[in-house]
């Protein structure tokens, strides 16, 4: 039973590593904002979901007080994580991100067509 245990310590420790890492590299490597904020937001999350429950089972397993600040940890994660992304994604459209200027080295083809013509204040 020990060593199934942890295996399955092993595992979750690996995704977990491998979902940090790939939120990490989505979030220097995408070309667009929106990209850019859509990989740490969802990969990352993931993966520190993983190791804090690495870090639960492990305590479980050796027997050792339970800590209550891995599970306040992964609480607050998973409730601030969809929360700010989703205010920063609605604070690039308000800024109208999709209309900036290309940074250099990024390909036209990839540019949003035009929104509609707003007033001289921005609104509808």
């Amino acid at each position: 039973m020990n060593l199934v245990i942890e295996i399955v310590l092993v595992l979750l420790l690996a995704v977990g590593s491998f979902f940090v890492l790939v939120g990490a590299f989505s979030l220097v490597r995408l070309s667009e904002f929106f990209k850019r904020l859509h990989g740490p937001t969802k990969a990352s999350t993931l993966g520190v979901g993983c190791l804090l429950l690495v870090s639960v089972g492990y305590h479980a397993y050796v027997g050792s007080d339970p800590q209550p600040r891995e599970l306040l940890i992964t609480a607050f994660l998973f409730i601030t994580a969809p929360i700010s992304a989703h205010l920063m994604a609605k604070a690039a459209l308000a800024l109208r991100m999709d209309d900036l200027p290309q940074l250099p080295g990024q390909a036209e083809d990839t540019h949003v067509p035009d929104r509609p013509d707003h007033g001289p204040d921005g609104r509808s």
